[in-house]
Parts: C-alpha cells; sequence; structure tokens
C-alpha cells in the first residue's frame, strides 16, 4: 500500500509540473523554474552520490561545465546537431567521472573532498586557459537552441519541458536503482565498507558507477543549460557552485530522491526571492541574494546538527509520530 501510495504522489507531482507552463504565462518565470530543473537533475546524481553512497564531491561543478563546454563546442564549432552534442556532453562528463573516480577509490571522508575539489579547480583553470574551445574569461556565445530533429525549441515553456523530461527520466532510473540490489549495494558501502566488503559486495565498482552516473547527470545538466541560456563562462562553474550543489543535497537529506529534489528547488528560488515574492523589500532581497553562500552554508550546518538526515528524515520522523499518536 505505501508503494502504491509513493508512486500516485510522484505521478501527482509529474502532472503538476507538466502543467506549470500551462498556468505560468511569463518566460522569466518559466526560466526561472527551468533553472532549478537544471540543478535537480545534478542533485539527483549527488543525491545518489552522496545519500545512498556515502561519497562527497565538491567539484561537481567541473562536470557541468564539461558538459556545457561540450555541448557548445559540438554545435558552434562542429556544427553536430544538438542530440549528438548532448550525447557527447553526458559520455565526456561521465569520463571525467571514470578518471576521478579510479585514482580516489582508497580515498573516503574529508580525503576524498579534498580530492574533488581540487578536481574543481583545476576544470576551473582548464576553462581559463583552454581559449580555443572553451574562449577563456570571456566564455563562448551563439549556442543554438535546442532542437530535436528539424524542430527547434525555442519558448520558454518548451525549454522547460525539455529540462524537467531529463529530470524525470533521471528520477525514474534513479529510484529503480535505488530500489533494486545496487541500492542495497550502496548503502551497504555507505554504511560500512569492511561490511559491505564481506558481504560480498565489490565496492570498486559500485563506487565508480555511482560517480560516472553523477557525473553524467552533471554533464547532461550542464549541456541543458548552454542550450537555454545561449552563453556559458568559466564563472558559472566554481567552487562556489559546487557547494550550492552540495547544500541543496545535504538539506535534503541521505537516502532520498524526494528531499533533495526539493531543496534543490527552493534554495534555486532564494536567488530569485525578489522577483517571486510580491512586495518583498528590494533591500531585504538583495541582503538575501549577497549572502547566499551564507545561506547554503548555514543551512548545512544546521542540518548536520539539528536534522542530520535532512527534509526527508524529518518528514520520516514526522509520518511516524503520526502513525504512533
Amino acid at each position: 500500500m505505501g508503494r502504491t501510495l509513493r508512486a500516485l504522489a510522484v505521478l501527482v507531482a509529474a502532472v503538476l509540473v507538466a502543467c506549470v507552463p500551462l498556468v505560468v504565462t511569463s518566460p522569466f518565470y518559466l526560466q526561472i523554474y527551468t533553472f532549478a530543473g537544471l540543478n535537480a537533475l545534478v542533485v539527483v546524481g549527488l543525491a545518489l552520490l552522496f545519500g545512498y553512497a556515502g561519497q562527497i564531491s565538491l567539484g561537481h561543478a567541473a562536470f557541468v561545465g564539461i558538459g556545457a563546454y561540450t555541448c557548445a563546442y559540438c554545435t558552434v564549432t562542429l556544427h553536430l546537431p544538438w542530440l549528438v552534442a548532448i550525447v557527447a556532453a553526458g559520455a565526456l562528463s561521465g569520463a571525467g567521472g571514470l578518471i576521478l573516480a579510479l585514482p580516489s577509490l582508497r580515498l573516503k571522508g574529508h580525503y576524498l573532498a579534498m580530492a574533488t575539489l581540487g578536481f574543481g579547480q583545476l576544470m576551473s583553470l582548464v576553462f581559463v586557459e583552454a581559449v580555443g574551445v572553451t574562449g577563456g574569461v570571456n566564455g563562448r556565445g551563439g549556442i543554438p537552441f535546442p532542437s530535436l530533429g528539424p524542430v527547434v525549441l525555442r519558448s520558454a515553456a518548451s525549454l522547460f519541458w525539455l529540462v524537467w523530461a531529463f529530470v524525470a527520466v533521471a528520477v525514474i532510473v534513479a529510484y529503480n536503482l535505488t530500489s533494486a540490489r545496487p541500492g542495497r549495494a550502496m548503502r551497504a558501502v555507505h554504511g560500512s565498507e569492511l561490511g559491505a566488503q564481506a558481504s560480498g559486495v565489490d565496492i570498486v565498482s559500485v563506487k565508480v558507477r555511482t560517480f560516472v552516473l553523477s557525473a553524467l547527470l552533471a554533464g547532461l545538466s550542464g549541456a541543458l543549460y548552454a542550450g537555454v541560456v545561449g552563453f556559458v563562462s568559466p564563472s558559472s562553474f566554481t567552487l562556489t557552485t559546487s557547494i550550492g550543489f552540495v547544500a541543496m543535497t545535504v538539506l535534503g537529506g541521505s537516502g532520498s530522491l524526494t528531499g533533495p529534489l526539493a531543496a534543490a528547488v527552493l534554495l534555486t528560488f532564494v536567488q530569485y526571492l525578489d522577483s517571486l515574492i510580491p512586495g518583498l523589500p528590494q533591500a531585504a532581497a538583495s541582503k538575501l541574494q549577497t549572502y547566499q553562500q551564507d545561506i547554503y552554508g548555514l543551512a548545512i550546518v544546521l542540518v548536520v546538527v539539528l536534522a542530520p538526515r535532512g527534509l526527508a528524515g524529518a518528514w520520516r520522523r514526522r509520518r511516524k509520530g503520526v502513525g504512533t499518536a
């Protein structure tokens, strides 16, 4: 019965999201919701990596950048179809995840965090110095809109549906993984690597596959971002961006997909509170945007101290409390 209710809730949520462009006609608001979907796509991968497999990453903005620049280079310079470009972006980002995962297999905790941090900083330097591919500090513009064959997706509504369609597919794949044997293996690795190994779990395979899938989803988000915005620059793929993704995942909670998704949407909206909340003083909105990263950091600290399992864990405890009342 519980599984049926969860499936029904997911279906209702999907229908509500799909109906957003039918209710919201403002291109600006639709773009905000599209950005929320782009962040959600990255967070789905991080939820698998951090929330289920217990592997931290402070360099996921680098994979987003790899996907964005790959899509831009393929469409602008090589004049390849958008579908080919986005496949290349996902493949190259996944390859980057593999390259990072293999030497990091013996690392965990803050050592793994430092390794991913170093990778992110290295890629930030590459984005600036590889002028022929990335355009350097000036970035790369003129990126065409996404297209499906002869159909070019130019409108804000079509871009919204495209991005959230990718999110929906990612959630379905992630849910199937976490509900089956791979999910149990990830939880075992998260709980105790020695215990998982003693139970016959291939720890190396679990870590590498999860890292590659997480990097691939981040690369797809980057490729979609390039098509939605039409311009990419190194300033979009910094350590600050990576910390934002981690904050969304931690706030959402470990061992959950819906929690991080909700947190990704909520924290994305923080950047646009002056537009989303009518009557909000401009000074207050400016302060919130100025201290956005501080808000992310404070959210992580409060979650770690007060609700270690995040929004999802708090919701589970509340349901159990109501059930026993």
